[in-house]
């Protein structure tokens, strides 16, 4: 435990320096939760009549039995605000693909891996410690991000929409899904991370696995698809399976000589 705690700490030491990290983790969320808020206060800004136009203007089909006893206007706004906390959930994916994305081959780059890798550490321990490194901040952001996010909102809307956007799904999705996710996404970074000779490449590829995030996003609001708590279920068992096989896969891939060997 003691190795693991001492990688974290030495992890996070040189992360952080890159300009790029700390705008991911500290402005990402702050933006993806501005949005919303600022949208929000907009749209309530217009009046009921103007609001239940544009929401008489699309089929009824549209939002299934997601507006089921709502009023037009609430409707919209239960729609909008579950499509920006769906949108929340790119956090916890896009967050720590840098921060894991970096940390093999960008040790390796600076002359830095090689050192660790002659240390009496066990390989699953090097990954475990690479992997909490860049799984805690990625969860911890998206929380205190959902936090304000529900906090702000709260104020902006009446309690039947307040409801319904942290309805059980929600909350589901947010605190049992989004670490999953994270674990997903910090998984596949560092397969890559330790495959490729660029750290640059390997934050690319990387990031591909948001899009499957976004084509929910973009299916969600243009009525594809709706996501309900049988979706996000669904999606977490899914996400729950490859996790498991990602994690075995990395320690699988994870040579250390030939690593070292590639890169010399």
């Amino acid at each position: 435990m003691d190795k693991i705690k001492t990688i974290i700490g030495k992890e996070w030491a040189e992360v952080f320096k890159n300009r790029m990290v700390l705008f991911t983790v500290l402005f990402l969320p702050l933006i993806m939760v501005a949005l919303p808020l600022i949208t929000t206060a907009v749209t309530n800004n217009l009046t009921e009549e103007i609001a239940a136009e544009e929401a008489e203007s699309i089929p009824d089909d549209f939002f299934g039995e997601m507006c089921v006893g709502l009023s037009e206007i609430d409707c919209t706004n239960v729609y909008m605000l579950n499509l920006y906390t769906l949108m929340l959930m790119i956090l916890p994916v896009a967050i720590p693909v840098t921060i894991a994305a970096y940390s093999i081959v960008g040790e390796k780059t600076s002359r830095s891996l090689e050192p660790l890798l002659a240390t009496p550490i066990t390989t699953t321990e090097l990954l475990v410690a690479k992997a909490t490194a860049a799984v805690i901040p990625a969860i911890l952001a998206t929380w205190i991000g959902y936090a304000i996010y529900l906090i702000g909102i709260r104020f902006m809307v009446n309690d039947v929409v307040f409801a319904r956007v942290v309805a059980a799904e929600w909350l589901i999705a947010i605190f049992i899904v989004s670490p999953l996710l994270t674990l997903l996404s910090v998984s596949l970074a560092l397969i890559i991370s330790s495959r490729v000779t660029d750290p640059r490449v390997a934050e690319q590829l990387s990031a591909l696995v948001i899009l499957p995030l976004m084509m929910l996003v973009i299916g969600q609001s243009v009525g594809f698809i709706l996501i309900d708590q049988r979706v996000i279920l669904i999606i977490g068992v899914v996400v729950a399976l490859l996790d498991a096989f990602l994690i075995y896969l990395s320690v699988r891939l994870f040579q250390r000589e030939v690593i070292l060997t590639r890169w010399k």
